[in-house]
């Protein structure tokens, strides 16, 4: 009896990254509920809500503390929106290939175009995708139901329609409904959103049906994608059954015949195709005709990975086969060992251990005894070859499952980054680490973990000697004990060396060696700036001090501004009063000019000490830009405040014989005061701006 299963079968892209998504929250410690089942298998949905997955039908039941999953189907712009409002966090599991169905039927029909689609009405895939329409949608599931869409609406054939169809649909319909839409409508836009992977799904279980007398569909029976293979299954071979696990399984089902087909829809789970091929082979062949070149056997094998086959193996060692050798050579290649039967025992570079970097000569010397499995055994040349790796595995198994129960923390090397996390072997025992298990931040690299030794929890064991383990948990323990010793020890004026984390508007979170302290932006400089990226940037290493911690709540903040660089500190070394100092006009007021002395002090040369004659207002002599000199007439360091005057490095003025010099000092102005009569005390400073001066305060030193 030969046993086919189709390359196509079990999880889809979307459906593989929705369930993924939950599992991730899971890990990391959150309470999930889903927007209706994540999936349409029970199995895998009731083994969500053993870990406290809920099911909501609608948003408004999502609990405050809970994340809501928007499940593969994807929902209507409304719900989505409605869900952003009564849900403290959303995760949006929507399949890509379905976002990219709502994206064009939004435009579309924003566009004024009638939106059609090919799909199951009540699906809620199909729902979703009508929700983020605009105007009308009308959908059909054959093409008798399109004809009678245009028969009931004949304007159609002249106005843009818009055509999409579910990611599920039935390939076949899709191609008749194609060709109904050219002839009858010049003026459709086709969109074919049918997912590849469907296509290629239902392709494959066209050809397995032809070929094969029995057809097994494994999947939930509320799935529209298991429905549709069940469908194309039947079509070709009448002796096709739907079943969601090897319970359903009927011997008399099989009888007479001599190959059968299995496909699967894009919900099922791996664990029940692999239960359900198990289980037929039981079915299909006694124990004792399974002999070596039994086609059964043959394809088992042949489905599993280089691992599976391996791990399969350790399972039908006898005690014969567990062997004490003592070496007697050793060369780059291999060992030879005498393992006490007369015979010549070697074990290859490769079956010593999965380091391929390993040096055989620095690991074993001439004497040592090794624990050994023998692989294979030939009698006419006196020679057995043998394994230390599957030994070390056995005694490895037992510690991973036993570190399992204890939450014993182990270590082993990142010898792969392959898709979905990483691969780490422990005393020779194979455990996957998942991209979000593998470091202590989702966004962190883990291409950079190849070839380093980690430390790890084990978190799952599956059948066939699988292990699934947790970088993140013991980064995180690790984390929280560092945290631990930091506050039991700090202090305000305590001083770190950091690296600059993340950068926010209002300043940069700065990590101190386990826990991170936020610098304020108004402590990163001493000149007033807009973004904490104009002085620091992410990964830069930088000295801080503690300003002030508040226990309670676990906030450190962080000072990074030096003493020596504070500009009055510098002002006040380099300048005094009676200086004359190059300045910078940088800003102007109706009562005087603010001059840029050095980098953070700005200094006011008040209206009656611009020019030795009256000025009306500042602009009339000076202009942004311009440079000029001036004289420091007067410092407040307490204030800090700094008075100049370009006026004090002038000639006296000299009295003209006019009609303007015999106006009474009732008229003359008080901005023309003599600066000896009135000294100006005004400053202006980049902490407090110019439009801060108020008129009062002008008015009553210019009188």
């Amino acid at each position: 009896m030969k046993i086919t299963l189709a390359k196509t079968a079990g999880f889809c892209f979307g459906v593989n990254r929705a369930v993924q998504m939950v599992y991730d929250l899971l890990d990391e410690g959150k309470k999930v509920c889903t927007l209706g089942p994540i999936i349409h298998n029970p199995q895998m949905v009731e083994q969500l809500s053993l870990r406290g997955v809920r099911i909501v039908e609608d948003v408004s039941k999502v609990k405050s503390d809970e994340t809501l999953v928007i499940r593969s189907h994807g929902v209507s712009k409304e719900t989505f929106d409605t869900a952003l409002q009564c849900a403290k966090s959303v995760a949006d599991a929507t399949c890509p290939f379905v976002a990219k169905i709502h994206k064009i039927v939004a435009e579309g029909s924003a566009d004024g175009d009638v939106i059609l689609i090919a799909g199951d009405e009540k699906h809620q895939e199909v729902l979703g995708i009508r929700g983020h329409c605009v105007g009308s949608s009308y959908v059909f599931s054959s093409v008798e139901e399109l004809e009678n869409i245009f028969k009931n609406h004949p304007e159609f054939k002249e106005i843009p329609v818009c055509v999409v169809s579910q990611t599920t649909f039935n390939a076949k319909k899709w191609t008749f409904a194609q060709e109904f839409l050219k002839k009858v409508c010049t003026n459709a836009k086709i969109f074919d959103t049918i997912c590849n992977a469907t296509s290629m799904r239902q392709s494959e279980a066209q050809s397995l049906s032809a070929e094969n007398d029995t057809m097994i569909v494994i999947g939930g029976r509320h799935s529209s994608n298991t429905s549709k293979l069940f469908d194309v299954c039947f079509s070709l071979c009448k002796n096709t059954h739907l079943i969601e696990t090897a319970d359903e399984l009927n011997a008399d089902w099989f009888y007479g015949c001599v190959s059968v087909g299995v496909v699967a829809g894009a919900s099922t789970p791996a664990g029940i195709i692999k239960e359900v091929i198990k289980t037929m082979s039981e079915i299909l062949q006694p124990v004792d005709e399974q002999t070596e070149g039994n086609e059964t056997v043959q394809k088992s094998f042949e489905e599993m990975t280089d691992e599976e086959a391996f791990e399969a193996s350790l399972n039908s060692l006898t005690g014969d086969q567990k062997v004490c050798g003592t070496v007697l050579a050793v060369n780059s290649s291999e060992v030879q060992v005498d393992i006490g039967r007369g015979l010549a025992g070697y074990i290859t570079a490769d079956e010593f251990s999965l380091d391929p970097d390993l040096k055989l000569e620095d690991e074993v010397k001439v004497g040592d005894t090794l624990n050994l499995i023998i692989m294979k055994i030939n009698d006419q040349e006196g020679t057995a070859m043998l394994s230390k790796r599957r030994y070390d595995a056995i005694a490895g198994w037992d510690n991973i499952v036993s570190a399992k129960e204890t939450g014993e923390v182990l270590s082993g090397v990142v010898k792969d980054v392959i898709k979905g996390g990483v691969v780490v072997y422990s005393n020779n025992v194979r455990v996957f680490i998942p991209a979000s298990q593998a470091t202590a931040s989702r966004n962190d690299p883990i291409d950079e973990l190849k070839g380093k030794e980690v430390s790890f929890r084990i978190i799952e064991i599956g059948r066939g000697r699988r292990a699934v383990g947790s970088i993140k948990s013991v980064l995180r323990d690790e984390r929280k004990a560092i945290e631990e010793k930091i506050w039991s020890n700090i202090a305000v004026g305590d001083r770190f060396t950091g690296t600059v984390k993340s950068l926010t508007s209002y300043g940069a979170f700065v990590d101190i060696g386990g826990v991170d302290g936020m610098v304020h932006i108004s402590e990163l400089s001493w000149t007033r700036i807009k973004n904490p990226s104009e002085v620091v940037s992410v990964g830069d290493t930088i000295e801080v001090y503690v300003k002030a911690l508040d226990t309670e709540k676990k906030k450190i903040s962080l000072g990074y501004k030096k003493a020596e660089d504070n500009p009055w500190t510098i002002f006040q070394n380099n300048y005094s009063v009676d200086d004359v100092v190059n300045v910078k006009i940088v800003s102007m007021t109706s009562y005087g000019a603010f001059a840029r002395i050095i980098p953070g002090i700005d200094g006011l040369i008040h209206i009656s000490q611009i020019a030795n004659k009256h000025v009306v207002k500042p602009q009339d002599e000076l202009s942004i830009g311009q440079e000029i000199d001036a004289k420091i007439t007067a410092i407040d360091l307490e204030k800090k405040r700094v008075s100049l005057s370009i006026r004090a490095l002038l000639d006296p003025e000299q009295p003209q014989e006019t009609e303007e010099t015999e106006v009474s000092n009732e008229e003359v102005p008080a901005e023309e005061t003599p600066v000896e009569e009135a000294p100006v005390e005004e400053v202006a400073v980049e902490e407090t701006p110019a439009e801060e001066v108020s008129t009062e305060e002008t008015t009553e030193e210019n009188a």
